[in-house]
Formats: structure tokens, sequence, C-alpha cells
């Protein structure tokens, strides 16, 4: 008899009550899976224990934490397959003492996060969030103190051209914007299809009106906009971050917020999580904020779950799946051991 092959699910993907909570047909995908099994670890909790993973081959996984502890004892997980993109949350370096791979979600987050940066560029220009509140308020008249801008001839900047970065551009064609990027990986043909100058952030920072950062949470992108940074743009310029909140020193944001600095920010993410209620970021007239979830919408979540049955597909075949991040491990004998008896159950 064929033994199946085991994936955990966490908890992240269900409601309060146990329901499985995105669109589309969700777990029912696996019913066209006659080798694969899922079972739904058995809490929800801020980190993955030793337990909850002990005879999973693979883990779908969301927000929890993965630590050096969470991987105890395991010689059997082969890959967590991750849903995002930002995995900062996850010690990839123990996955890959463990002989473990990390699979990420570039092709799910890709169009949706590049909406979400669009969303808040449009959203500040127009002081659409402004325009609603005086609306509702019977403020018809203030309508002449939250007056908008055009975007035709503005410089939009973007730190990281990566995968979401690069499709923002693209999104961001028809508005007539000159295009900045700064990323040291790329080369000026790399972005020549979404006309992109690739320039250095100092002058990326002061040449452009609205500033976007799209890059991974790391030591060296902690606090990567700071005072100095910020100091650096136009009075008239906005910052949007959908990256990390870290990456942007969130003290030196709210000052120079305060003292009129710049003019204003779109925030999908923050220092802590959830974010504070007396954080005075909430309370500014020119700030646009999101719970970390503009994204989350259901392209999104149906294009990441697909995908991770995807690469649940063929680790049950053996192969190696797509969009692996700690590559390193793929050439380790103990990683190609699992994956031959998988190949043979």
């Amino acid at each position: 008899m064929t033994t199946k092959i085991t994936v955990g699910i966490t908890r992240d993907f269900f409601d309060a009550e146990g329901n499985f909570d995105l669109p589309g047909p969700g777990l029912e995908l696996f019913d066209a899976m006659p080798r694969i099994q899922y079972r739904i670890l058995a809490e929800r909790s801020a980190e993955i224990s030793p337990e909850q993973v002990r005879g999973c081959d693979a883990v779908i996984s969301a927000g929890s934490r993965w630590s050096e502890r969470s991987l105890i004892g395991n010689d059997q997980l082969v890959a967590v397959l991750f849903t995002g993109v930002g995995y900062d949350h996850i010690d990839v370096e123990a996955l890959t003492r463990a002989n473990a791979m990390l699979c990420t979600a570039p092709d799910a987050v890709r169009r949706p996060m590049a909406c979400t940066i669009i969303t808040f560029i449009l959203a500040l220009a127009t002081r659409l969030i402004n325009k609603d509140r005086i609306t509702r308020e019977g403020r018809w008249a203030d309508q002449r103190l939250y007056r908008g801008e055009g975007l035709t001839g503005k410089t939009l900047g973007s730190i990281g051209v990566g995968n979401i970065g690069h499709e923002m551009f693209l999104m961001a064609k028809p508005f007539g914007m000159r295009h900045l990027g700064c990323d040291p990986r790329l080369r000026p043909e790399d972005v020549a299809d979404v006309d992109v100058e690739l320039v250095a952030m100092d002058t990326l920072l002061a040449e452009s009106d609205f500033v976007s950062i799209s890059v991974p949470l790391s030591e060296q992108t902690r606090h990567l906009i700071g005072e100095r940074e910020l100091n650096l743009m136009k009075p008239t310029a906005y910052l949007i971050n959908t990256s990390r909140g870290p990456v942007v020193d969130e003290q030196a944001l709210i000052r120079i917020l305060q003292s009129g600095r710049i003019r204003g920010a779109g925030l999908d993410v923050f220092e802590q999580e959830p974010v504070d209620a007396d954080n005075p970021l909430l309370k500014m007239d020119n700030v646009v904020v999101a719970p970390h979830s503009l994204c989350h919408t259901d392209e999104y979540y149906m294009q990441t779950w697909r995908g991770r049955l995807r690469q649940v597909a063929r680790i049950g075949r053996g192969e190696i799946p797509e969009h692996v991040v700690n590559r390193e491990v793929l050439e380790k004998p103990e990683l190609q051991a699992k994956l031959e008896r998988l190949q043979r159950r």
C-alpha cells in the first residue's frame, strides 16, 4: 500500500470556528491529489513548535515564526511553503541545517502588492481619505482644503525594483510619470521595459515626488530610511512603505511628518504590529494607513493557495519546487535522500 505524503497546514488559514478562511475551493483541491493528505496543525501559535510539525513532509505556513526550536528532532520535513515573500519571521539558516527548503510565493504577491502601491499613490494624490471624511461629516465646503494633485510629469521612485517594484512601474506607465529606481542588483537593461532610470538612493530621495519602498527586511535594510534619508526628500513628496515596518525608522518618520518636512505617507506596515492605538501616525491628516493587508484580495489568496499546492505536488513527486529561497540546501545529500524517499512512496 502506498504511504501518503503528509502536508501540515498552519491555523493562520482558519477562522476562530475552525473554518477554512480563504476564497475559492481551498481544501477541496486536495481531492485531486490522491497521494497527498493534509493535517491541520493542532493550534494557532506565534511560533511553530516541534510537536506541531512532527510527521509532516511539508508545511504550508503564513505568519507563524519558525525558529531553530521549531525543527528540533525533525528529520522528515522537506519544505516550509510560505504564502508570501517577506520571510524575516522564518529562520532560513535553521531550515538549511535541518535539510529543509523554504519556498515563497512571488507570483502570487506580484500584482496584488503592485496594486497596493498604486492605491496609496492615488489615495495620497487625490486626498481621498480626507475627502471621504469631510463628506461623511457634512463638511462639503471644506473640499477646498483638500485639493488633489495630478500625476503627469511627477517622479515616481522605488527603492527596490524586483518582483513587486517592476510590476508597480508597469502598472504606473499610463500615468505619464518619470520613473527612478534604486537597486544594486540590477542593470539598466533589466528595467528598460518599464522606463526606469537606475540612480543612487540619495538621488532618488531628492528627486522623487512619491518614494515607494519594496525591499526585504534584513540587518542591512533595518532603518534603511531614517532621519537623514527623510530630510533628503522634497517637502512636497510622499513616502510609501509596503515592505516591512522596521525598514523605516518610525520615530524619525513621525518627527518629519509632524514638522511638515514631507507632505505625507502611505503605510501598510509598522515597526510594531498590530500598531499601538496611540501611535501618532494614526492621528495624522496626511497619512493613509492599512493593517498590513491591503494586498489581501481574492486574487492574492487564490493564487497563493493554488501556487502552494503546485509546490506540494512537485515535492510529492520527489522534485524540487519553484521559488526555493535557500538554494544551497539543494546540494545536501540529506535533502536529496528525503526527496528520493518521497518519490518511492
